[in-house]
């Protein structure tokens, strides 16, 4: 209650801010399945709470029932989307959720969008893809596996893995399941380390050791091989621009009106390196093999991903009317040009004005918005769309065009993604670990929001600026554990130490 008391301040900003509600899903050390719900804008995610889901069935009227239930909780007229990913059942609900309240949007995850996408490219399936589309992406697959194998052999044999660390203070880096993004970061730390297993491998103590020498062999070529580590910079240039991409939207940070812009540029981003790559001109009528193909994925997505709400933050962001933006790349069009961004305008506008007559003024607001007509044609308000931010733009040059300017600072305050469920449940996992798996799902739900809300309270202080609490938890929440102690160490301790129960 006090925390809540405390967080006051923070959840008066959501009438004028508006806010976004984001779900995940998770199971704790008992195997009992929760759903996490937190509230954010403006980079303030709050912990709303974490549902035992335990004995029920995750179908789409339960999750729309819990989400319903937090709506209430937060205010329906404070909220603006909905952030689930993209499984059926999470996508009935937010349809249902979008049905029922007349100014809430169901926004999927960008962030697990691209992740689909990239698991789509790097990790082609011959039953789930064309067979031109399996043909094309295969090679990327091939490297990645030698990659990976390459990685294991290093890290599984000892004296391997001590020869490799004479040469690089860098460690090899593996792929994590539930981050299909972080093959880049493997092939990005292959490359950085480049220099260390060639030099391990053409050194006179690599043939001394015959463990496995068939396996020894197949790395070493591979190691040596140009093409291969060719193959892996062209793969890399390829991918880049989606990891990019995830990492902007992968933060607190408001990007919901960047996200269309992000995604044609990051096409744009991917067809330019693959032709470089196969010397064709970008304005060849022949179009390449392999960019047809990861076009095609990348469209699919993105069409299962956008909604009106994306068009609409993305025709509120004055940046993309400024001259300077519109000459930054060719073919480029303000929003209120576009005919997919205006057909989707439309639709978010009758949404959020019901009433007719709020409809006809809120669509010449934005006439006179767009066109930089009557009281934006100034020089400060022109020049300001390009140098400053778009909440700065709508706080000092909108108060003219009130329903547009309240719509505006709620859209340009929200997230794309609900990546800050997921980073919560690293708080949920340090609190209810395997020390402490009998904690109920109740007292460690209490502890979390305790734990994550009071963290966002210190971010938000002076002190966590400046001093000896400068960041104080960038680490966020890692803990030593027991890897890597010796087996004396381990036999010296009591077993009746409480830490110790789970071992």
């Amino acid at each position: 209650m006090h925390i809540d008391k405390l967080l006051e301040h923070v959840k008066s900003t959501w009438i004028e801010r508006g806010v976004t509600i984001c779900a995940d899903g998770w199971s704790d050390p008992a195997r009992r399945p929760l759903i996490n719900f937190v509230a954010i804008s403006e980079k303030a995610p709050v912990f709303v709470k974490a549902e035992n889901c335990e004995g029920d069935m995750k179908s789409k009227e339960y999750i729309y029932e819990k989400l319903k239930s937090v709506i209430e909780e937060v205010g329906r007229h404070n909220v603006v989307q909905v952030i689930t990913d993209n499984a059926p059942n999470c996508r009935g609900a937010g349809l249902l959720v979008q049905a029922e309240y007349d100014n809430i949007y169901w926004t999927p995850c960008v962030v697990h969008t691209l992740n689909l996408a990239l698991k789509n490219i790097c990790e082609p399936k011959q039953r789930t893809l064309e067979v031109e589309a399996f043909y094309q992406f295969e090679f990327i697959a091939i490297v990645k596996n030698e990659a990976s194998m390459i990685k294991n052999f290093i890290m599984n044999h000892g004296m391997r893995l001590s020869m490799f660390n004479e040469f690089s203070h860098l460690k090899l880096l593996a792929i994590a399941e539930t981050r299909f993004a972080s093959v880049v970061i493997m092939l990005r730390r292959f490359v950085l380390v480049k220099n260390a297993p060639q030099s391990m491998v053409i050194s006179p103590q690599w043939d001394i050791y015959k463990d496995d020498s068939e396996a020894a062999n197949v790395v070493k070529e591979k190691i040596l091989s140009d093409v291969w580590w060719s193959k892996v910079e062209y793969i890399l240039k390829i991918i880049e621009p989606l990891h990019e991409m995830i990492r902007v939207a992968d933060m607190d940070n408001p990007c919901l009106h960047l996200v269309y812009e992000m995604w044609d540029s990051m096409i744009e981003k991917v067809k330019k390196a693959i032709y470089e790559r196969e010397e064709r001109n970008l304005n060849d009528h022949e179009e390449s093999p392999l960019f047809k193909q990861v076009h095609k994925v990348l469209i699919a997505r993105w069409t299962k991903g956008n909604n009106p709400l994306h068009c609409m933050a993305h025709s509120l962001n004055p940046r993309y009317y400024s001259a300077k933006w519109l000459a930054a790349g060719e073919g480029r069009v303000p929003p209120h040009k576009d005919l997919e961004v205006t057909a989707m305008r439309n639709k978010c506008m009758k949404k959020f004005f019901p009433i007719a007559e709020d409809l006809a003024r809120a669509r010449e607001e934005f006439s006179r918005f767009s066109t930089c007509s009557e009281e934006f044609n100034d020089h400060d308000s022109i020049n300001d769309r390009w140098v400053g931010s778009a909440m700065s733009w709508w706080t000092n040059h909108g108060v003219s065009i009130p329903l547009l300017q309240s719509l505006a600072i709620k859209l340009v305050s929200q997230p794309a993604s609900s990546s800050c469920c997921e980073r919560n449940w690293s708080t949920y996992g340090f609190i209810h670990s395997v020390g402490r798996s009998k904690l109920t799902p109740q007292r460690a739900e209490d502890m979390v929001f305790c734990h994550s809300n009071l963290r966002l309270l210190s971010r938000r202080s002076e002190a966590y600026k400046k001093g000896e609490t400068l960041m104080w938890d960038v680490g966020g929440d890692s803990h030593e554990t027991l890897t890597g102690v010796g087996v004396l160490e381990v036999a010296n301790l009591s077993l009746d130490e409480p830490e110790l129960q789970g071992i």
